[in-house]
C-alpha cells in the first residue's frame, strides 16, 4: 500500500478502510475496464495492464486511504524534455516491452503522477499513445508495402492478425485490408 500511496501522492497511508455491503460503481467499472485483459493474456498490452492497475491502486488509495487528495503543487503536464525521453522510450519499444514504472523511473517520477502528466500533455495515456503510435506504422507498412496483414500485425507488436484487425478498425474505422484497398 506505501507504494501506491507514493504514486497517488498520498504518502503515510498505511492501510484502507473496509466498507461492507456498499457499491463502488467507479471500481467495478475499473475492475470491468481488466477484463478483456484477463480473458486473453496473449493479447493483453503490458502498458494497458499497468495503466489500469495503477488506476485501481490510486482509487483505492484515494477512496479508502482515510485522508483527503492533497492537490498536486507540480504542473499537470511533462515538460519537453520528459514527453521527448517518454516518447523516445515508448517508440522503441511498441511492442511492449517497457514498463510504464521504467518509463516514469526514467523521467524521475512517480509512475502515478507521469501517467496523469503523459495523458495532460498528450490528451492521451501511455497505453492510448502507444496503439495510435502502432497504428500509423502499420498504415506506413500497408501503404509503402505488399507484406501479408499477419506480418504487419507482428512488425507492429499486435499479438496476432485478428487482435491487429480489431485494434485497427477501433480506431482507424475500417479493417486493415480495407483500408489498404482504398489508399
Amino acid at each position: 500500500i506505501g507504494k501506491i500511496a507514493d504514486d497517488a501522492e498520498m504518502p503515510g497511508v498505511t492501510s484502507l478502510s473496509v466498507e461492507t455491503a456498499s457499491k463502488d460503481i467507479v471500481l467495478a467499472n475499473l475492475a470491468r475496464a481488466l477484463i478483456p485483459a484477463l480473458e486473453k493474456p496473449d493479447e493483453a498490452n503490458a502498458l494497458f495492464v499497468e495503466q489500469m492497475t495503477t488506476a485501481i491502486g490510486t482509487y483505492l488509495v484515494q477512496r479508502y486511504g482515510g485522508r483527503p487528495t492533497v492537490a498536486s503543487d507540480r504542473s499537470g503536464s511533462l515538460s519537453r524534455t520528459h514527453e521527448d525521453l517518454a516518447k523516445s522510450l515508448l517508440l522503441e519499444n511498441l511492442d511492449g516491452n517497457v514498463s510504464i514504472s521504467e518509463v516514469a523511473q526514467m523521467c524521475n517520477l512517480s509512475r502515478g503522477y507521469f501517467i496523469r502528466a503523459f495523458r495532460e500533455t498528450t490528451g492521451m495515456t501511455p497505453y492510448q499513445w502507444v496503439l495510435r503510435e502502432r497504428i500509423d506504422r502499420a498504415r506506413d507498412l500497408l501503404r509503402t508495402s505488399k507484406t501479408p496483414l499477419a506480418e504487419v500485425a507482428i512488425a507492429c507488436g499486435f499479438a496476432d492478425q485478428s487482435h491487429f484487425t480489431r485494434v485497427f478498425a477501433g480506431i482507424v474505422g475500417t479493417t486493415p485490408g480495407n483500408w489498404r484497398r482504398n489508399t
